[in-house]
């Protein structure tokens, strides 16, 4: 199984047109235009087989304010595997090309997790940020409570996670924020 990593520059039309399919499909139609417009201008890793493109992800950065400083951080976006090739590994695979890069660019990496791709992210080490979810926003800071509980955090290398006593502010973006 060969994983494959490229900036989003170097996709391409006709790749960048089968992770989207692949994402649409993946989610259920529940994969809106914010949804892929926050999987594109990082870091994407992607298996393809003999059917085509069969798992991809993407890191992203995101800014995070904790405790009066700004935090660049790998957000994870844009996970899926083809439904014919799920449990074989190729989402893990997928992830820890996405983490390698976490590690050598950011201080953590943080992802907003579906049920169905908990599992995955946990059996990685990631972990539910127990702390308060916030995002500075066109009003202000406004709280996240809602991703609360959703939301994983991983250490880059060796590196602490911030302290959940003080919440993580996160950027603003249009559709869904985590």
């Amino acid at each position: 199984m060969t994983v494959t990593t490229a900036p989003t520059h170097e996709l391409g039309a006709a790749r960048l047109a089968a992770v989207r399919a692949l994402l649409d499909t993946a989610f259920d139609g529940d994969f809106s235009d914010d949804d892929w417009d926050h999987t594109l201008g990082g870091v994407h890793a992607w298996i393809e087989d003999e059917r085509g493109l069969a798992a991809h992800g993407a890191v992203v950065q995101r800014r995070v304010l904790h405790r009066g400083r700004s935090y660049r951080v790998g957000y994870v976006e844009g996970v899926a595997v083809r439904a014919d090739r799920r449990r074989q590994g190729l989402g893990g695979a997928v992830m820890e090309a996405l983490e390698r890069v976490i590690d050598g660019t950011y201080l953590f990496g943080a992802l907003g997790a579906s049920d169905d791709g908990a599992a995955l992210y946990r059996a990685r080490g990631w972990q539910v940020w127990p702390g308060r979810l916030e995002a500075l926003g066109p009003a202000g800071v406004v709280r996240l409570a809602e991703e609360e509980g959703f939301v994983f955090l991983r250490p880059a290398g060796t590196r602490p996670l911030p302290d959940a006593a003080a919440p993580l502010v996160f950027d603003w973006r249009d559709g869904d924020v985590m």
